[in-house]
């Protein structure tokens, strides 16, 4: 049978790279995109990703995501949860339409995906998540104070829903990425870059395909044994 997996955030970065290693682990992809059209349309073009317009900030439509994502597959063998967004400021004066934005992309999206896509696991007793949590959701960061809190819940819903459904054959797992060279840290100065490359023992910020690299270990038969874990990719930033 075709393998299947569904990657959020899938047009840039993180996503992008998962998404493409996963079309070339021989899985048929589908990637959620919210305004990156033109990054998307390259990244099917390139491997064959088939893409997906949703704005996961809007929870009432994903069940209609997720009806969306079963017309394509048919079934869902990976879901890789990797959407997220992020705004730096203080923790009093972060805007409320920021603050709701920032729990309805990193955490009830992530969830409410799993929980409709979950049967589609069930039926078959075999499924993997993936859920891309963040170094600031194991240690906490100031100014990203409900940044950390979304990524932190992230690793406690992979722990708790991992002891619930591996019974029926299905693994959870998390990966926590560090400082990664993507969009989401691009508005930073060069010189905070270069301070935060010097910081971290292994000399240089994370590429997308590190993180890559991981997931697609996680949903491979090698990572048979492993479900509930939080796996670091942070070049020794963050040793917890």
């Amino acid at each position: 049978m075709l393998k299947t997996a569904l990657v959020t955030g899938a047009s840039r970065g993180i996503g992008a790279a998962v998404a493409k290693g996963l079309a070339a682990d021989g899985y048929l992809v589908a990637g959620v995109y919210c305004h990156s059209r033109d990054a998307m349309e390259e990244l099917a073009a390139a491997c064959g990703v088939i893409p997906i317009a949703a704005d996961l900030s809007q929870t009432d439509a994903l069940p209609e995501l997720a009806g969306t994502v079963l017309e394509h597959l048919g079934h869902v063998d990976v879901l890789v949860n990797n959407a997220a967004c992020s705004y730096i400021n203080l923790f009093q004066c972060l805007p409320p339409e920021q603050v709701r934005r920032l729990y309805a992309v990193n955490l009830t999206a992530p969830v409410e995906l799993s929980r409709l896509l979950l049967p589609s696991m069930l039926s078959r007793h075999a499924g993997c998540i993936v859920n891309i949590s963040s170094m600031w959701g194991e240690t906490g960061a100031s100014c990203e104070v409900d940044y950390s809190v979304t990524k932190g819940a992230i690793l406690a819903f992979t722990r708790a829903l991992a002891k619930e459904v591996g019974p029926s054959g299905i693994r959870v797992n998390a990966v926590s990425p560090g400082t990664i060279a993507t969009d989401m840290v691009s508005h930073l100065p060069q010189e905070t870059l270069d301070e935060l490359a010097e910081e971290t023992p292994l000399g240089r910020l994370g590429k997308p395909e590190d993180v890559a690299d991981v997931v697609r270990f996680l949903v491979s038969e090698q990572a048979a044994y492993i479900t509930g874990q939080d796996i670091p990719v942070n070049g020794g930033f963050w040793c917890g």
